[in-house]
């Protein structure tokens, strides 16, 4: 479809949900306190990344499991001595999501405007002493 005008679906990310609110909503539906939530899961990330950092897999609830991952540098097999220490670099936390719960249902869908883009043009002086810039038209969203 090169050289077309076509339209694409993109979710609007219509707000987001900051972390304190999100616990705090947490909270409503249990017997702790927003800040009691939130404590449980900072712990529980911090005691997941723990093991992880031991070299464990972690089952983190419905999300997924969380395992070690790292680069490696490769060595030749007989010139050199393979030195984890060394050749072992930037470990991080992968999260392997678990496809049924990362998988929505129950979603709906609406059509909504974009909105209009600022113009790129610096808007020249007018007769009258108005501006006059150049329009922008919205397309391929």
């Amino acid at each position: 479809m090169a050289g077309k005008i076509v339209i694409q679906a993109s979710p609007t990310g219509r707000k987001r949900i900051d972390h304190r609110n999100f616990c705090d909503e947490v909270a409503r539906a249990t017997t702790f306190t927003g800040a009691e939530v939130e404590a449980v899961l900072r712990l529980a990330a911090e005691i997941a990344k723990r093991h992880v950092e031991n070299g464990d897999i972690v089952e983190f609830g419905d999300l997924g499991l969380l395992k070690p991952s790292f680069q490696s540098k490769l060595v030749e097999k007989g010139t050199a001595e393979f030195n984890p220490n060394v050749h072992i670099t930037k470990p991080v936390v992968r999260l392997s999501p678990s496809r049924k719960y990362f998988t929505l249902t129950g979603v709906s869908y609406e059509r909504v405007e974009a909105p209009e883009k600022k113009s790129t043009t610096t808007p020249t002086p007018g007769p009258g002493g108005g501006t006059s810039g150049g329009s922008s038209e919205t397309g391929g969203i």
